[in-house]
């Protein structure tokens, strides 16, 4: 069968969602959470490093970087030898993402507290985008925040029909079934359509 990966990520952890397209129509395959840290710590790197000299701040940084995109591809590549065992065929991962970040330093990212939030959520999403092109899935970025008309587009229904298609998606699987995955299997459906608008 061939199955997409959706995912919703948090700071250090993510929901994964896989949707494939089986006799009876659409069905959850697998449904996760995937931790993204090892440390406590490296969940906000840049909090860590708030207080730090320069030189230790940036390498804090870089250290909470380098661990969330190796643990990303680990999670990732076991999410698709999970689906390769059951004989499946991983065919896209849609990763849900925010606005763009401009091209701050360290520094500038340490100077405004809003910015140390706004780093940390585009740095375990673009772990997760990355992790996927590195297992040579097609990457569908989809933001968030746009996700219904995404969603009403690719699948060609109305709203009331996403509400009640995740809702039976969520049925079949029990919980937890909350906005997290919800959102993490329509991004799964879209990117199982083969293409995002």
């Amino acid at each position: 069968m061939k199955v997409a990966f959706g995912i919703k990520a948090h700071s250090g952890w993510a929901a994964l969602v896989a949707v494939g397209m089986g006799d009876g129509g659409h069905l959850v395959v697998d449904r996760r959470r995937i931790e993204l840290v090892e440390d406590e710590w490296a969940k906000q790197p840049y909090h860590a490093a708030e207080d730090l000299k320069p030189d230790a701040a940036r390498d804090v940084v870089k250290r909470g970087i380098e661990a969330a995109h190796r643990i990303a591809v680990r999670e990732m590549r076991g999410a698709v030898k999970r689906e390769q065992e059951r004989d499946n065929e991983v065919t896209a991962c849609a990763v849900l993402v925010g606005n763009p970040m401009p091209e701050w330093s360290v520094e500038e990212i340490l100077a405004v507290h809003f910015r140390m939030h706004k780093a940390e959520g585009v740095l375990f999403r673009e772990a997760l985008a990355r992790a996927a092109e590195a297992c040579g899935l097609r990457l569908v970025a989809i933001p968030e925040r746009l996700l219904t008309k995404h969603a009403t587009s690719a699948l060609g229904v109305p709203v009331s029909g996403l509400v009640r298609k995740t809702a039976t998606l969520g049925k079949s699987v029990g919980p937890p079934w909350g906005r997290d995955q919800k959102d993490a299997a329509l991004a799964a459906l879209i990117a199982l359509q083969g293409r995002s608008k």
